[in-house]
């Protein structure tokens, strides 16, 4: 995690998330990466390529240019690399191309969707680069204050496509020195025995180094509400999946969730692309 990426819009999720980012980047002597995307009409874009200085976009430009140095003079930065970048291009694609660029290792993103696990992601931008980023992306939903993660929640069936990602996983668990609770959530749909879930996660935890770690089988009506129970059950720091891509958190979350437990999907998640 030596180089972070993290998007701002100048809200105050956004802060929520360069203030995590930021005890993350001194914990593992990293730098970060401030970026601003500027989405302008398509005829100023035009005008951009062109080499024209229209008023209005250099308003616009220099007015986000001094709310990035006053950002980037925020005490939560104090004795950090910090570089800064304003991008003329729509949210998602300068995200992604900004990332794969400067070849970051970890995206932080604040949120301000409902407060429900689902709607964490659908219709907003971070659901597209969580869905299609190559890095592991972290979405910051409230004023963490200090993020310390010592329990770090991660459901799976452990199947031979989560073994790469879990790879990134487990360096992450590592170097936040986190124990890496892993749970198999049991469904009626899709059940499987306790010494068979047991043998199936062994089998796959034996193939990585972990520092510290527990295995659970967690009962539940489906996948999403059993993450949500388990979590709240182990009060957890951090929740971390696998996504596919397009299918992504579509695939994923296939069911329901209540308004209660909507309400109570508050806790930082971290995502890895299978």
């Amino acid at each position: 995690m030596k180089k972070i990426l993290v998007p701002t819009d100048f809200s105050e999720y956004a802060y929520y998330a360069l203030k995590v980012a930021a005890q993350i980047a001194k914990k593992n002597n990293g730098e970060i990466i401030l970026l601003h995307m500027l989405e302008l009409p398509h005829q100023a874009g035009d005008a951009i390529g062109s080499g024209h200085d229209i008023p209005e976009i250099m308003l616009f430009k220099n007015a986000a240019m001094k709310r990035l140095e006053d950002l980037m003079d925020d005490e939560c930065l104090d004795g950090l690399k910090v570089s800064q970048v304003i991008q003329f291009e729509l949210a998602f694609n300068g995200i992604m191309n900004i990332s794969k660029k400067n070849n970051v290792d970890l995206i932080v993103m604040g949120s301000h969707g409902a407060s429900g696990f689902k709607e964490m992601f659908i219709g907003s931008n971070a659901e597209k680069v969580v869905r299609n980023s190559d890095v592991p992306v972290l979405i910051i939903k409230k004023d963490a204050g200090e993020f310390n993660v010592d329990k770090f929640v991660f459901a799976s069936d452990f199947t031979d496509e989560i073994k790469k990602p879990f790879a990134k996983v487990v360096e992450f668990a590592n170097k936040l020195d986190a124990e890496l609770h892993l749970v198999m959530i049991n469904t009626p749909s899709s059940f499987k025995p306790t010494h068979i879930a047991n043998e199936i996660m062994n089998d796959f935890i034996s193939n990585y180094a972990v520092n510290k770690f527990s295995t659970h089988i967690y009962n539940d009506v489906n996948v999403e509400t059993g993450i949500l129970n388990f979590a709240n059950f182990v009060n957890a720091d951090l929740i971390g999946m696998s996504t596919h891509g397009r299918k992504g958190l579509s695939h994923f979350l296939n069911g329901s969730i209540s308004e209660d437990l909507v309400n109570h999907a508050v806790r930082p998640v971290v995502t890895f692309k299978i």
